[in-house]
């Protein structure tokens, strides 16, 4: 029987395999490096968008910020603008009631009393005047309580002066009435 020696082709074959196996491990190395580089690419876009959200939101954020203070300076402004008004509108609603007051005076006012002073500071009249006898400053102070636009007066001083009247002072409350009595 003749012999045969396969071992040159068994060496080829396998020298084959090893290199079929080395081309295909670093094609495999070739596909898994690329897959780590897309993935790695994929999270970096990502990244990229997330970040740019984030700064979005930032400048929406600060954007809101800017009117949340323009919004209280707004606020604060129209607090100040509705005192303004409100003390606009007492005035415009005291200025008739100091003429009033005035015209209520002259209407309480007996004879033989003279004033000499009238001032009003706040909500107080302090009048001075003369009166030919003391009974006159009484039937004063009684005509003024009975007004609805004073409260009860004040008598500070009664005296007898060098020219012979009564020199006195007195200061009242006003008082503002409600809007039925203030027909009367």
């Amino acid at each position: 029987m003749a012999t045969i020696n396969l071992r040159p082709w068994r060496e080829e074959k396998s020298q084959e395999r090893q290199k079929h196996f080395l081309v295909n491990l670093s094609g495999a190395a070739l596909f898994a490096g690329g897959i780590v580089l897309a993935i790695g690419y994929y999270f970096d876009v990502m990244q990229e968008r997330q970040l740019e959200r984030n700064n979005y939101l930032k400048a929406e954020a600060a954007r809101l910020d800017k009117q949340l203070t323009e919004i209280k300076e707004l606020k604060a402004k129209k607090k100040r603008l509705l005192a303004r008004l409100d003390a606009i509108q007492s005035l415009q609603a005291s200025r008739p009631l100091i003429v009033r007051n005035f015209d209520e005076l002259v209407k309480v006012l007996p004879d033989g009393i003279y004033y000499s002073n009238v001032s009003r500071k706040d909500n107080n009249i302090a009048i001075k005047g003369w009166a030919e006898n003391k009974l006159d400053v009484s039937s004063l102070m009684r005509n003024i309580e009975t007004s609805i636009w004073f409260g009860e007066p004040t008598l500070s001083k009664v005296n007898l002066s060098s020219s012979g009247l009564n020199d006195f002072s007195l200061s009242l409350p006003v008082i503002t009435p409600k809007e039925s009595e203030g027909s009367k």
